[in-house]
């Protein structure tokens, strides 16, 4: 299927445009703009005031202003490179024009003397005098009807000017053709939309500061759109993925009675509300494709195996992949007694297994005789056989995009697939990153988690943090130290983990204090962490490579060094690791004072909440959008015109409609359909349209 014709004249070459030379094209580059189309999305980011005033005195200078003059004497330089400078009245003043390296026949032709003109620019006064140096305009009176009363200000790159990017906007506006409407016309008309067409017309003429808004209805509409576009393509991702074989499994309840029997504690109503989502998706039909959402010390490993066991309930295996090998560990761990309570052989996989190990574990896997793997990415190695995968559960997200999710699905395989994820995310993002999934969130904390003391302590006090610790740890409890830097670094005065490990060395005893970091060899890192686990250390020093995950019920001290310099969702990870056990626990963030404001937000606001999700959505107040899932890594699409921390809103509504769309017209046949196919050319979402075809 080729792009439709009326949109040809917007995707021809940038030189087709006014204006535009070989030179400029490339240096439009920068800003995005590769054909005439993404000039309509290249929005002016701020606008000056041009309303017309009778006088220079009008404003309170320095400040731009629109006014008649009346041309007098030109001044030529008094020594070389010096100004020139020319006289101008207005009815209420006489002031200066002023120009450097400019030619006299030049500006003898743009400002005869006794003629009159309208010039616009930034007054400044000097000595007394209000002087305008170099006006943004130039023109005779009948030709300043062409100036906006609020002339819209773009974003520039190297070798661009304001000038050439209005004129190249100008020609690609003339281009833009009437499109079919694709937005639901109740919503267009209760949201007071304009068509598409005005709407990108009046986005480059915005009458005053507030059409720059987020807010703004022509605004609104085109960040609408681009929401829309993407939630389409999701849907028709997820669609496509529904289509696919999937295989219908259902369990008999057997084994997951089992180990609900076994458990000391009765399951969360989130948690068993999530069991029965996941369980009705796997017996349908089609496959599953859901994202298992729970704060820190929610519970996610029970609800992945009762998953789990669904599967090798219906006869078939489960896989539980983790994306570092000491996670791997630790989930093989955590699901061990469960296993051993259901009597289901539970084995762990990865790049580690060699020789004969691995080849027997392959082939009791090929065989059916290992119901549940659990590993790192290595189970996706070819000579990797199931008997009957039914179920893969993949553990922490973000390292995976939508883009994976799609690999997964072509293996070939019709497993149903669970993803899980430890960072509570802003639903705006959640949308934007997993709009292709249904999502259950577990928001409520088993019975039995104590609330984490948390305190901020100034660096100042080390000493004091110390001896604290010291009698802690006589009393038998355990101690995470995490430290934000490997080396020691000149630049950067942040104690090392190495100077830190020996200084608590010296303090609390030679055999008492363990560190991990992230440059060690993996054996070594798993040996330190291992001592930790069995209480032969007390204290872990480390850098962030136990953020995520790890398990060690014992331990309920954190302190965090140089607090001030970790994200939100790293504290909030960091501080989860603590509160497992019996015993109360306290998590120090300790700062080097003074604190910047931002720095105290951060601090104040862990301080304050346990709440991850509320956690979330203050750090998205913060930081914005593209930095809290870290653009490179996120799979998070890069808006144009749609800003995802003020227009969160929006992404929920065009989540809602595109689903309904595909419901109402899968094949998009229908008027609206073929309308938002458009939308789905315009902005380059070509992977939807190959989607839509595969149908």
């Amino acid at each position: 299927m080729s792009r439709p014709e009326l949109l040809f004249p917007l995707f021809a070459d940038l030189e087709t445009l006014d204006g535009v030379g070989p030179k400029t094209a490339q240096a439009v580059e920068a800003l995005g703009v590769t054909r005439p189309k993404d000039f309509l999305f290249l929005l002016p980011q701020s606008g000056i005031d041009r309303t017309r005033r009778l006088s220079v005195t009008d404003i309170l200078p320095p400040g731009t202003v629109t006014v008649e003059v009346t041309v007098g004497a030109h001044q030529p330089p008094r020594r070389k490179g010096g100004p020139t400078r020319i006289a101008v009245s207005d009815p209420r003043a006489d002031w200066f024009l002023v120009f450097f390296h400019a030619r006299g026949d030049y500006l003898m032709k743009l400002l005869p003397p006794g003629e009159r003109r309208v010039v616009s620019g930034k007054v400044e006064v000097f000595d007394g005098i209000a002087q305008m140096v170099h006006p943004d305009h130039v023109l005779l009176p009948q030709e300043a009807e062409s100036l906006p009363a609020h002339e819209p200000v773009y974003p520039l790159a190297a070798g661009v000017t304001q000038k050439v990017i209005q004129r190249a906007v100008a020609a690609a506006l003339a281009r833009a053709p009437d499109l079919p409407e694709w937005i639901d016309p109740a919503l267009k008309a209760r949201e007071g939309w304009p068509d598409w067409r005005a709407a990108v017309a009046l986005a480059h003429a915005p009458a005053d500061a507030a059409a720059l808004a987020p807010a703004d209805p022509a605004r609104a509409r085109l960040a609408y759109d681009e929401l829309f576009a993407h939630q389409l393509t999701l849907s028709l991702a997820r669609a496509a993925l529904r289509r696919g074989r999937g295989l219908s499994t259902t369990g008999s309840g057997r084994l997951q009675a089992k180990v609900l029997a076994a458990l000391p504690y009765r399951p969360t109503g989130a948690q068993t509300r999530a069991v029965a989502e996941i369980a009705a998706d796997m017996a349908a039909e089609t496959r599953m494709n859901r994202l298992l959402q729970g704060d820190v010390g929610a519970g996610k490993t029970l609800v992945a195996m009762l998953a789990l066991l669904i599967a090798v309930e219906a006869g078939g295996q489960g896989v539980l992949m983790a994306p570092t090998e000491i996670l791997a560990r630790q989930h093989h761990e955590g699901l061990a007694p469960l296993a051993a309570a259901a009597g289901v052989r539970l084995e762990l996989l990865t790049g580690r297994d060699r020789g004969a190990d691995r080849a027997a574990k392959l082939a009791d896997l090929a065989a059916g005789r290992i119901g549940i793997l659990v590993g790192t990415h290595a189970v996706f190695q070819k000579d990797v056989e199931f008997q009957d995968l039914r179920l893969a559960v993949i553990d922490e997200q973000h390292r995976f995009g939508v883009a994976q999710r799609m690999e997964l699905g072509a293996k070939g395989q019709a497993a149903d697939v669970l993803v899980m994820t430890a960072t509570p995310i802003p639903r705006s993002l959640a949308l934007a990153s997993y709009g292709d999934m249904d999502v259950s969130v577990l928001d409520e904390k088993p019975p039995g988690r104590k609330p984490i003391r948390t305190a901020l302590v100034s660096s100042a006090r080390l000493e004091e943090v110390v001896g604290h610790l010291r009698r802690a740890i006589a009393e038998g409890r355990q101690a995470y130290w995490v430290c934000p830097l490997v080396e020691e670094s000149e630049v950067v005065d942040l104690t090392s983990a190495e100077e830190r490990f020996k200084s608590l060395r010296a303090v609390l005893g030679e055999g008492r204090v363990g560190l991990v970091h992230g440059q060690m060899p993996p054996a070594e890192k798993d040996a330190a962490m291992a001592r930790f686990v069995a209480g032969e250390t007390a204290v872990l020093v480390a850098t962030t490579v136990i953020e995520v995950g790890v398990n060690v019920p014992n331990a309920s001290i954190m302190v965090i060094e140089r607090a001030e310099i970790f994200g939100l969702a790293q504290l909030h990870q960091l501080r989860g690791r603590v509160g497992r056990g019996e015993a109360d626990s306290t998590c120090l963030l300790m700062y080097q004072a003074p604190l910047g404001e931002t720095a105290e937000r951060r601090l104040k606001t862990i301080r304050d909440t346990e709440d991850g999700f509320r956690i979330s959505e203050e750090d998205l107040a913060i930081r914005g959008a593209g930095d809290l899932i870290g653009t490179a890594q996120s799979g998070l699409p890069r808006f144009r015109v749609a800003d995802l921390e003020r227009q969160s809103g929006l992404m929920a509504v065009a989540q809602m409609d595109a689903r309904k769309l595909l419901n109402d017209d899968p094949a998009l046949e229908g008027p609206r359909g073929r309308a938002a196919r458009l939308l789905l050319w315009l902005l380059d979402q070509d992977r939807a349209i190959r989607l839509i075809n595969v149908g």
